[in-house]
C-alpha cells in the first residue's frame, strides 16, 4: 500500500467551498495524528477541533484573514505542552503500563533518563521539543486527509499568543503551534487547483552512501 498517489493529489488549498467533511472522516484524520510517533511516545500535544463559526471568525482575524479558516468544514488547532513536568511524563509511563497490563514497563533507569533530560531543558526548549512532535502528527493528519480526498491547508501564519488567550491554552499548560483547516477545494476560485505540483527532483535532495 502506498500513499504516493494521494500525496500527488494534495496541495495546500487556498480556497475552500464550505462543504462539510463527514464526522467519520474527521475522526480518521484525528486518529492518524493520534497514532503518529513521538519522542519517547510522550505525545506532548493536544488537538482542538472547531466548527463554531463565530469562533472561527475570531481566529480568522488572528490568522491574517486567511479565508480557509472561515470556509473550512473543521478547523483543527494543534497545541503543544508548554513544558514537561514529572507529572506529565509519569502519567504517560503509568498509562503505558496500564494499557499493556504490565507491572513493570520501562526500566527505572530509562524513565529517570527521559525525565532528567527533558526537565533539564529551559522552559522554551521544552516547548520547542514538544512542538517538533506536533509537526510529525500534523503530517500524518494531512496524509490521511489526502488519502480520504479531503483538502487541508497547513498554517503557521497566525498570532499564537492571541490564539492561546482566546482558547484559554495557558491555563491548560498548552501553546498553539499549527492550524489545519480541512474541507474541500473550491475548483472555481482557487487559482492553484490545476497547477502542476512542483518539488525538487530526487537527485537534487537524496544522496546515497554505500
Amino acid at each position: 500500500m502506498s500513499i504516493i498517489e494521494s500525496l500527488n493529489w494534495r496541495y495546500a488549498a487556498k480556497k475552500l467551498n464550505g462543504e462539510k467533511v463527514s464526522d467519520e472522516n474527521v475522526s480518521k484524520i484525528i486518529e492518524a495524528a493520534r497514532l503518529a510517533p513521538t519522542s519517547s511516545g510522550l505525545q506532548p500535544f493536544e488537538m482542538v477541533v472547531i466548527t463554531n463559526q463565530e469562533l472561527k471568525e475570531k481566529i480568522h482575524k488572528l490568522s491574517f484573514n486567511q479565508s480557509q479558516v472561515l470556509d473550512c468544514s473543521h478547523l483543527i488547532v494543534f497545541a503543544a505542552w508548554d513544558h514537561y513536568s514529572l507529572d506529565r511524563i509519569n502519567h504517560y509511563f503509568d498509562h503505558y503500563e496500564t494499557e499493556r497490563k504490565l507491572e513493570k514497563g520501562f526500566s527505572d533507569g530509562y524513565k529517570n533518563g527521559v525525565s532528567k533530560h527533558l526537565t533539564a531543558l529551559t522552559t522554551e526548549q521544552q516547548f520547542e521539543h514538544a512542538a517538533r512532535q506536533v509537526y510529525i502528527a500534523f503530517a500524518f493528519a494531512m496524509a490521511e486527509a489526502a488519502a480520504l480526498r479531503v483538502d487541508s491547508s497547513p498554517m503557521e501564519g497566525f498570532l499564537p499568543n492571541e490564539l492561546d488567550e482566546l482558547l484559554n491554552f495557558k491555563a491548560q499548560g498548552l501553546r498553539s503551534v499549527l492550524l489545519l483547516p480541512v474541507g474541500y477545494r473550491d475548483e472555481t476560485n482557487d487559482w492553484q487547483v490545476h497547477l502542476k505540483k512542483v518539488r525538487k527532483h530526487t537527485n537534487h535532495m537524496v544522496h546515497y552512501i554505500k
